[in-house]
């Protein structure tokens, strides 16, 4: 590609590779974005870059979907970044937020590159064409719906841009952007994929992360028809929940077991692992040596508020894996000390796993699992008058928590049922945030934090208000 999106996007001068087994780390032949993509290697490594994107981006998606609702707390006061958005003081300085825009309108400009030379790819050569278009479909319909859910309106590009263009790109609308490109591109990619691959392709977009993914968009859309019928169609493709809730987070076996649906990969020891064990682990060294996370400085992260807690029946399994105040040394229980101001007072134990250097962990970001999807399915199932059906899909989760099953549930108890199900069973996986604000419910929940009612999008990054330099096409998200 010659011309630069030069007001979108931050252009590396080539398509990286990503991770874990499906993708080569050095690639044999790294394609730059300046050239046409003639083999099929061509076409993996510029879908592998997409998915390298991701790696980046994923490492703090949590500030988005978990840090402003109720049940994260930032407890360390210089974190300064987290605490705007654990008070509802975010503006548009915020690092992160030009950073985020800028990772996803990366990918989306190598998921263009892709698209845009695909179909001229010759299909005796390029073997897997229809695949790695799904796989940039696919990629590009997330990095969207990531996009529009954290700032709303932005610009629609999906071809190459000359820098003239680029300055007259604004903001479009948020329906305009689901129709035209998220759903279309999910409904594209779905038959593309395939539904499970085997050896180093394993981790790949297949075709029950796209219908997933359409899933919850139809949800977030309140099209609760077309979700059920898309939902649907996941559970009929061989997944099942793990039986014991523990095991997702058991990080010495398979992370692409039964349960799995589509991660952000990463991998210990050669330089692609995550940041999640070192960043919600309590700065005690008697916990990291209990642990054995070595190197590098715990965050102190990811703390739970006493409101989520409260949430949880006794009985439910997920409460000792969601909220931690201490460790239990030969039978004898240590809470974390008080007297430390740089180690929050309670942790989780998700991303907990032995880590031999900084920064270096195997713990997957989870994007989509079938407790996920489940959920979701009851939902719809629910809001189309089908409560007896979403009772059973419910109690799927709620069960394997140890609980015991719902019974003659209406329709308004099972709405309240599902979304305090989907609170306990995705606690700091980047959801919560997202559910109050589709469901409506954000700013009743946390206007006491500090919520205005503008506040459930984010600002856009004062960098890219100050390169187009036109509200007319190009204005701030109202109220800030």
């Amino acid at each position: 590609m010659k011309k630069i999106l030069a007001i979108l996007i931050c252009v590396t001068g080539a398509l990286l590779s990503c991770k874990k087994s499906f993708i080569e780390i050095t690639p044999a032949s790294t394609v730059t974005i300046d050239y046409l993509y003639k083999t099929d290697k061509d076409f993996q490594d510029a879908v592998n870059g997409c998915y390298n994107v991701l790696q980046s981006q994923y490492l703090n998606f949590w500030v988005f979907g978990d840090l402003p609702a109720d049940d994260v707390e930032e407890d360390i006061p210089n974190h300064f970044d987290h605490v705007a958005f654990d008070q509802f003081t975010v503006n548009d300085r915020q690092t992160l937020l030009a950073s985020t825009w800028k990772n996803y309108y990366n990918m989306i400009n190598r998921a263009n590159a892709i698209l845009s030379n695909i179909d001229k790819a010759d299909p005796a050569v390029v073997k897997n064409k229809d695949r790695y278009a799904g796989e940039a479909r696919f990629l590009r319909a997330l990095a969207y719906f990531d996009l529009v859910r954290i700032f709303g309106d932005v610009p629609k590009i999906t071809t190459n841009l000359s820098v003239e263009d680029a300055y007259k790109a604004g903001r479009e609308k948020t329906d305009v952007i689901y129709s035209d490109i998220i759903i279309k591109d999910l409904l594209d990619a779905d038959p593309k994929l395939p539904v499970k691959y085997t050896g180093v392709d394993v981790g790949r977009a297949t075709r029950g992360a796209a219908k997933s993914l359409l899933g919850k968009v139809y949800v977030t859309r309140k099209d609760f028809a077309s979700a059920e019928a898309k939902l649907k169609e996941v559970t009929t493709l061989g997944y099942a929940l793990l039986p014991n809730f523990r095991d997702l987070w058991n990080y010495t076996v398979n992370e692409h077991h039964s349960e799995y649906i589509f991660d952000i990969e990463y991998e210990e020891g050669i330089g692609e692992g995550s940041s999640f064990t070192h960043g919600f682990v309590p700065a005690w060294s008697a916990l990291t040596d209990f642990y054995g996370i070595k190197g590098g400085t715990p965050q102190s992260d990811g703390a739970s508020t006493p409101g989520l807690y409260a949430a949880f029946d006794a009985r439910d399994v997920r409460r000792a894996i969601s909220v931690n105040t201490g460790i239990t040394v030969n039978g004898v229980f240590i809470p974390i000390p008080t007297t430390s101001i740089q180690a929050s007072k309670t942790f989780s134990t998700k991303y907990i796993t032995p880590v031999a250097s900084s920064n270096d962990s195997k713990a997957n970001w989870k994007v989509i699992r079938y407790a996920d999807v489940l959920l979701l399915y009851a939902e719809a199932l629910n809001e189309n008058g089908k409560t007896g059906e979403a009772q059973d899909a419910l109690n799927l989760v709620h069960v394997r928590a140890g609980l015991p099953a719902y019974t003659g549930l209406t329709q308004a108890d099972a709405r309240e049922k599902i979304y305090l199900e989907r609170r306990l069973e995705l606690f700091l996986e980047g959801h919560r945030w997202f559910d109050l604000v589709r469901t409506g419910r954000a700013y009743t929940t946390l206007q006491a934090s500090g919520m205005k009612p503008y506040m459930t999008v984010f600002p856009i990054p004062l960098t890219q208000l100050q390169i187009i330099n036109n509200k007319t096409i190009f204005a701030q998200n109202p109220g800030y």
